[in-house]
């Protein structure tokens, strides 16, 4: 660890004088390398045997689609020199790298995790070190030495991305400390020992998003959204929609639109049958039953469904959301929860109960006309994120809406972030601010302080 972070200070003084012109040819080297068809699919297949976690052909869309969407944000975007100019201030503010960046990140879906950290990383000249989750080590270095090979084939230093080869709670903790800068991306228990490092760090949410159904939603469009979403990868991300709240009048027809769409409505007995396989001991999720397809947790725990190949969710009924159980809580499996409500005020209330439970600040999600509806939910809810009438998936970046792509998600306070919203390259730059004089700017008293200042001699 002290000879990776020694290497990746010297790749990063040498980056540090890089104009931007050899800051972007070196991120385009490597984005495209990462695009390759070849390098996508030879990786997303890499990493499927490796974990058994999610969809070969979803990890390599994702990974083809967040490389163009990463590409696309830094695109034309200064990240060295003068970033902004205010002369009537004086003032000019100069953008710097933060220096080495440990990151710590998950079994799911690490490829792209490591290249969507490594491509703003480079833009912003700084260097990375990656320690990886143990059950995707494998895929983690074999990205890494192609995004290496590509440093290395435009002159640039390979030291500037690494890979520690030891895994595990200790080394990560000790790359933490000795780092200018932590990203922590994974579980709860990542993220609380980044920050207890010492360093300055930025982690990631605990997610999994509750969606309001109203009454006046487009049923085909919510149903096919929240199923893509729910569903998509094995539902391994941590913005795959987990819960869903659909108002009374409703409920059989957008349940109705589910199972038109691939999803089992499981029984009572089914729930049951479920629950006892991804949380035998009715607290801990089954590690060896999430990330797989709906039809093997369907065969493995007893349920029979009409077409396998072509069931892509399970969805159980919630009786009572307000009442704590597994099931409404974090998944990580093409699993999702339906409740019913009868008041839109009661939905939010359950929306603000069940993040309280299973990740503060993450996001949430509505389908729905009315834009009121819209400003009550968001106004009332502590979420970092409200997504409207599209799937939660959105949150890490869509070519259909304006979210910046992005592999961690902050929670803000509520969810014990340092920040909130998408981590974007405008996180990994330091500023020098250049102040020179102005002309006296003396503000005036009675426009500050109005009725006092007028009644202060009464």
């Amino acid at each position: 660890m002290d000879a990776a972070i020694h290497r990746a200070r010297l790749a990063q003084q040498e980056a540090a004088s890089w104009t931007q012109e050899r800051v972007d040819e070196i991120v385009t080297a490597v984005g495209w390398q990462c695009y390759r068809e070849e390098n996508a699919r030879r990786l997303a297949l890499l990493s499927h045997s490796e974990t058994s976690l999610g969809n070969p052909e979803h990890l390599y869309a994702l990974q083809r689609r967040r490389v163009l969407g990463i590409l696309r944000d830094l695109h034309g975007e200064t990240t060295v020199g003068v970033v902004e100019d205010l002369p009537e201030l004086g003032l000019r503010k100069l953008a710097k790298p933060l220096g080495v960046i440990a990151v710590a990140t998950p079994a799911t879906a690490p490829a792209p995790g490591i290249i969507c950290n490594v491509l703003p990383m480079l833009k912003t000249r700084n260097a990375a070190v990656f320690s990886p989750n143990p059950r995707a080590a494998g895929t983690a270095g074999e990205t890494i030495r192609i995004i290496r090979a590509a440093l290395a084939e435009v002159g640039a230093p390979p030291d500037l991305v690494q890979c520690l080869e030891t895994t595990g709670r200790a080394a990560s903790s000790e790359l933490m400390a000795a780092a200018d800068y932590v990203v922590a991306i994974g579980g709860a228990g990542t993220v609380r020992r980044a920050y207890e490092s010492g360093t300055p760090t930025i982690g990631a949410g605990v997610g999994n998003p509750t969606v309001v159904v109203d009454e006046t939603a487009d049923l085909t469009d919510a149903s096919e959204k929240i199923l893509t979403g729910a569903s998509y990868n094995n539902g391994t991300s941590c913005s795959s929609e987990s819960n869903v709240l659909v108002h009374a009048s409703i409920a059989d027809r957008f349940s109705a639109e589910l199972v038109r769409r691939g999803a089992h409505l499981c029984t009572v007995e089914e729930t049951a049958r479920l629950r006892a396989l991804l949380w035998p001991d009715g607290v801990a999720l089954n590690r060896e039953a999430i990330g797989r397809p709906a039809s093997d947790l369907a065969e493995l725990a007893g349920i029979p469904v009409e077409q396998p190949k072509k069931t892509a969710l399970l969805v159980l009924a919630a009786e009572d959301p307000g009442k704590d159980d597994p099931v409404l809580r974090e998944k990580i499996a093409p699993v999702l929860t339906l409740s019913v409500f009868d008041d839109f005020r009661q939905a939010v209330e359950l929306v603000q109960l069940l993040a309280d439970r299973c990740g503060r600040g993450h996001s949430c999600g509505i389908h729905s006309t009315r834009s009121d509806r819209v400003a009550e939910l968001a106004e009332a809810v502590s979420t970092c994120r409200v997504v409207v009438n599209q799937s939660t998936m959105t949150n890490t970046g869509s070519f259909e809406s304006g979210v910046p792509f992005t592999t961690t998600l902050s929670s803000g306070s509520w969810g014990g972030s340092s920040t909130s919203g998408n981590i974007t390259w405008r996180h990994f730059l330091n500023y020098t601010l250049i102040s020179r004089p102005i002309p006296a700017r003396v503000p005036d008293e009675p426009t500050l302080f109005g009725k006092y200042w007028t009644e202060r001699e009464r």
